[in-house]
């Protein structure tokens, strides 16, 4: 039987959440039925070197996504591929508007973003007129779902929902050779924030309600990089947060979730957070900022973590202070992540969608 051949579409493989499930559903296609490459703008990022050799790597060298266009386009003519996925925001938007021109290729969009929340340029919503053009479209949460419906017209028989997958086999690597950082202090709680030091996170919210927590022994630990950085910095200083530390990027962020005594996601808006699956995947109990993007999909109250609104400094400190004197129990916190999300689950799903797209013309 000949096999399918699948395009992936990225800008590149660094570590972000796109691209980890990306190179997760390339890794794990069935070779005996699929033939997966991937179509990156720039052939850079920390993933390229979990990709299985045996995934083609097409780089067609493009700095900007609105110059890669015309390259993406010539690559589909010529390699004629039974389906294009395509699993980034701002590319999916552009390659809609061509998607007739190729007739007997089938395409798929994976939205990365409640859209409303996340698009604002009106030259990039444009071409949102034109989502249903994709014979399928991948949405990580009902948020995602209602917000493709209620605001851009998308037919919900052409949206799929799945989950986002978690790598426990990958994690578990990590966590076997992960010591506790040398920077948790003794006697005091170790709370951790991962992502992108941007406004979408909330870092600026966290600040402050870690500004009302000044006198308790309670270290912030952030992780991540972003052009926020110095703003945050200097509003840090300004409150005289001595208890926070900002660790930028890290290799191995498993090493702070294992240790970790809290996890807290303070975005003001998600997808579907790879980081909150992950910390329930390292045992650690979470306490989210209620925004949308399939929050309340992911916890499950009191077992791998709560809920609260952010922007309510007082009781947001509050309720970090409860939960650093509570006991959860960290198998329970990571069975309720493995027995939802685990990867065998998720990436059975995208390859019944796959099939089933191409099966309709065989």
């Amino acid at each position: 039987m000949k096999k399918i051949s699948v395009i992936f579409i990225l800008p590149d493989l660094e570590t972000g959440g796109a691209e980890r499930i990306v190179t997760t559903i390339a890794n794990h296609l069935s070779r005996d039925r699929f033939e997966p490459k991937i179509l990156l703008l720039r052939k850079q990022g920390g993933y390229l070197n979990f990709l299985k050799k045996d995934v083609e790597i097409i780089d067609i060298n493009t700095e900007r996504i609105r110059h890669s266009l015309k390259p993406i386009l010539g690559e589909i003519y010529r390699r004629k591929p039974d389906i294009v996925f395509s699993g980034f925001g701002e590319v999916n938007a552009y390659l809609s508007l061509f998607i007739k021109l190729f007739p007997r290729t089938k395409f798929i969009a994976r939205e990365t973003n409640v859209v409303t929340e996340h698009v604002t340029r009106k030259e990039i919503k444009f071409f949102y007129n034109f989502y249903n053009n994709y014979q399928k479209i991948i949405a990580q949460s009902d948020d995602m779902m209602k917000d493709l419906v209620n605001n851009f017209n998308i037919k919900k028989k052409k949206i799929v929902k799945i989950n986002n997958p978690v790598d426990f086999d990958f994690i578990d690597d990590k966590l076997a050779i992960s010591l506790k950082p040398e920077c948790f202090k003794y006697n005091y709680k170790n709370v951790v924030a991962i992502g992108n030091l941007s406004a979408r996170k909330g870092f600026d919210n966290l600040l402050k309600v870690f500004s009302r927590l000044k006198n308790d022994n309670i270290l912030l630990h952030i992780l991540g990089d972003g052009k926020d950085k110095d703003v945050l910095l200097q509003t840090k200083e300004f409150l005289g947060l001595k208890n926070v530390i900002f660790h930028g990027r890290q290799e191995n962020p498993y090493q702070f979730l294992k240790y970790a005594d809290l996890f807290i996601l303070s975005s003001r808006y998600e997808g579907f957070p790879n980081v909150l699956l992950e910390a329930g995947a390292c045992g650690t109990y979470s306490l989210a900022n209620n925004c949308p993007g399939g929050i309340n999909e992911i916890i499950q109250h009191n077992v791998n973590g709560e809920v609260s609104n952010i922007e309510n400094y007082e009781n947001f400190a509050q309720q970090i202070v409860k939960v650093l004197h509570s006991q959860y129990n960290r198998d329970a916190i990571k069975n309720s992540i493995r027995s939802r999300f685990s990867k065998n689950i998720i990436l059975d799903e995208y390859e019944r969608v796959l099939l089933e797209l191409v099966k309709r013309d065989r």
